[in-house]
C-alpha cells in the first residue's frame, strides 16, 4: 500500500532554494494601492521567466532525479504552466520533453511549450484529468513529473513562503490560487513551520471550486467542472492525498466569480501595469472582496500567460 503523500519539511524547502534558482528569479513583492481596510501585497511570479511559479516545483523536482533517470526525457500533464515549467528545465538539460494537454488549452500556452522544445499531445478534459491520477498516458516515455501532487515539486513551490516572509515579516494572511493544491499546500507548509501565526487562504472561482465544496460539506466531493477563461486552477474534484494536506495547511477557501477575476485582472493593468492570468488574478479578486480581513494581505499573482486576444475582450470589459 502506498504511504499517504507527506508535507514538504521546513528542511526540505530551505534545501529546495538551491536547485529552484538555477531556474528560476526571486520575485518582487509590490504594494497594490486599493481602498479597502486591508494593506495588499502582490507576489508576482508572474514575472518568472515562464510567466508561472511552477518553474521552482520543475526546478527542484527535476533536480533531485539521478541524471541517468533522465535519459528516456520528461513528461506531465498540464494546462500550459506547468508544462512550460518542466519543458524549460528539460531545455536546460538537454532532454526530451513531452506534455499532455486537454483539448481546451489556450493557444498562448501551446505555443510557449512548442518555443521552449516541448511537445503537446492534446486530449478531452476528462482524460487529462485522469492522468493526475494514474499518471500515465498512452505514447509517453520517461520520468513523470506531477505538476501538485508531488512533494518535491511542493517544496520547491514553498520556497515562495521564505521570500514573503524575508520581504514582509509581519504579514497577516496570503492568498493562493487553488488548483491541484501543490501551490497552496508549498507555501502553507512553509509557514506552518516559519509563521504558523499566518493564514493561508485558498482562492477558487465559481464552476469550479472543488476544495471549498469539500469544505462546506465536510467530506471529499466532486462538483460540475465548467471550463472557462481562468484555465490554470479548478476542477472537478480534489486527488484524496492533497484534500488531506489542504485541511492540514489551508485556512479555509474563498470562491470569486469570473467577473470579480476579470475585474481583478483589469484593476491590475490599471494600477500595476502587470498583467496576471486568470488563475494569477483569483488571489487578488478574493483579498479584494474583503473576506480575509484587514492586516497585511500577500495575494500570490500565480502567472500571467493569458492570451492576447482573451485580455483585449477583459480590458475592454467583457467577459471571453
Amino acid at each position: 500500500m502506498t504511504a499517504p503523500l507527506q508535507a514538504p519539511t521546513i528542511e526540505e524547502i530551505e534545501d529546495a532554494q538551491r536547485r529552484v534558482y538555477t531556474a528560476a528569479i526571486r520575485t518582487p513583492l509590490v504594494r497594490l494601492e486599493t481602498d479597502g481596510d486591508s494593506e495588499l501585497w502582490l507576489k508576482l511570479e508572474c514575472l518568472q521567466p515562464i510567466g508561472s511559479f511552477k518553474i521552482r516545483g520543475a526546478a527542484n523536482a527535476i533536480g533531485l532525479m539521478d541524471v541517468a533517470d533522465l535519459e528516456g526525457g520528461v513528461w506531465t500533464a498540464s494546462a500550459g504552466n506547468m508544462a512550460q515549467g518542466v519543458a524549460w528545465n528539460a531545455r536546460r538539460l538537454g532532454v526530451p520533453c513531452s506534455v499532455v494537454v486537454p483539448e481546451t488549452a489556450p493557444q498562448a500556452k501551446l505555443d510557449a511549450i512548442a518555443r521552449l522544445g516541448g511537445r503537446a499531445v492534446k486530449t478531452s478534459v476528462e482524460s487529462w484529468f485522469e492522468v493526475f491520477r494514474t499518471q500515465e498516458f498512452e505514447g509517453m516515455e520517461g520520468r513523470f513529473v506531477h505538476a501538485f501532487m508531488d512533494r518535491n515539486v511542493m517544496a520547491g513551490n514553498g520556497t515562495i513562503a521564505l521570500e514573503i516572509l524575508e520581504d514582509l515579516p509581519d504579514v497577516s494572511a496570503v492568498v493562493v490560487p487553488f488548483g491541484g493544491g501543490g501551490l497552496a499546500c508549498g507555501i502553507g507548509a512553509g509557514f506552518k513551520a516559519r509563521a504558523p501565526s499566518v493564514s493561508v487562504y485558498a482562492a477558487e472561482v465559481e464552476g469550479q471550486a472543488p476544495f471549498a465544496k469539500s469544505l462546506e460539506t465536510q467530506s471529499r466531493v466532486s462538483v460540475e467542472y465548467t471550463p472557462s477563461f481562468v484555465d490554470g486552477i479548478g476542477g472537478p474534484h480534489v486527488e484524496p492525498d492533497m484534500w488531506t494536506l489542504s485541511q492540514q495547511l489551508l485556512a479555509g477557501s474563498l470562491v470569486v466569480s469570473l467577473e470579480e477575476v476579470a475585474e481583478a485582472i483589469r484593476l491590475l493593468v490599471a494600477r500595476t501595469r502587470v498583467v496576471a492570468e486568470g488563475a494569477g488574478a483569483s488571489s487578488v479578486a478574493a483579498a479584494l472582496s474583503g473576506a480575509v480581513g484587514p492586516g497585511k494581505v500577500v495575494c500570490v499573482v500565480s502567472g500571467g500567460n493569458l492570451d492576447p486576444a482573451k485580455l483585449a475582450t477583459i480590458l475592454s470589459g467583457r467577459l471571453p
